[in-house]
């Protein structure tokens, strides 16, 4: 069960606050200065609001101790969490394509005001400092769904950049009379929506392998066995496999040892072998540990 969740929290509500905010300010500005592409990220905005309140509920199931029907924890919710974002990401950059590819076969555009050039800009900013901030305590707590949430920030920032080319474009277009200039928009728009929508692909990827309880390689693994070969009385390791449980690993290992050794000093073999582990490495939920008679041959 994690022990740093607190921190995962107050930057989850962190997000929901500046995303409301940003996508109020977006909403209204696009209004005002007439901007298309403003609006557009205003929902984008709001979509980082209904990813952010997944990962919060993730988190906070995440956290609730092993009960009978979930002995081994509840840290999967989060991965869960992660590929609903995923997921957010997947349909926001299908979206983003489709209406940039609108805009080749409508209207042609009026250029907004520049007041929505400000807004962009700040937005941009702010959705910069929340993919940082987010994704530093991701990685600090070995949080998934932390860390997918951030590339979400980084996504919606990608797509402020496209905003912004897009607004400079028209607004140059107009007051140098080029009109083909007002399409920028929909061109970094096809190319920020191909980045969202690969981003996506992965986040929803790599928790799928943590829900599926991929095993850790033999690399990834080495210190472990190290530690139990250290243990006085394992005389060989038969089979380890250390596999993702969420954001912990749950490891399951068979050793061998003396053959004429009491029930007893087997079972204190094994829950030594537990304890070093659980103890040794924070990464470890829980240790399952079979005992074998050692066969010389």
């Amino acid at each position: 069960m994690r022990k740093n969740s607190r921190p995962i929290i107050i930057a989850t509500w962190v997000g929901i606050i500046a995303n409301a905010l940003l996508t109020v300010m977006k909403g209204i500005g696009g209004v005002i200065a007439g901007s298309r592409a403003l609006l557009a990220d205003a929902v984008h905005s709001a979509s980082d609001i209904a990813g952010s309140i997944v990962v919060l509920f993730g988190v906070k199931i995440a956290i609730k101790p092993p009960d009978e029907e979930h002995p081994y924890g509840h840290g999967k919710a989060e991965n869960i969490a992660s590929i609903i974002v995923a997921l957010l990401l997947l349909v926001v950059g299908i979206e983003i394509s489709i209406s940039s590819i609108k805009t080749f076969f409508g209207e042609t555009p009026s250029a907004p005001r520049k007041l929505a050039l400000i807004i962009i800009i700040i937005s941009i900013l702010v959705k910069e400092a929340l993919f940082h901030y987010k994704h530093y305590l991701g990685k600090k707590y070995t949080s998934s769904a932390l860390i997918s949430e951030a590339w979400h920030h980084r996504s919606d920032s990608l797509s402020s950049f496209a905003a912004l080319l897009g607004i400079g474009s028209a607004m140059l277009g107009e007051y140098y009379h080029l009109p083909f200039l007002i399409y920028g928009d929909a061109i970094a728009g096809i190319i920020v929506s191909l980045i969202v929508i690969k981003v996506g692909y992965d986040l929803a990827k790599e928790s799928s392998n943590i829900m599926m309880e991929k095993v850790l390689d033999k690399k990834d693994a080495m210190n472990y066995r190290q530690t139990v070969k250290e243990i006085n009385g394992v005389l060989h390791i038969d089979q380890m496999y250390a596999r993702t449980h969420g954001s912990y690993v749950v490891i399951d290992i068979k050793v061998s040892v003396d053959s004429e050794l009491t029930v007893k000093a087997g079972h204190d073999i094994a829950k030594e072998i537990k304890q070093t582990l659980l103890t040794k490495y924070n990464d470890i939920e829980d240790v399952l540990v079979h005992i074998n008679p050692y066969n010389k041959a």
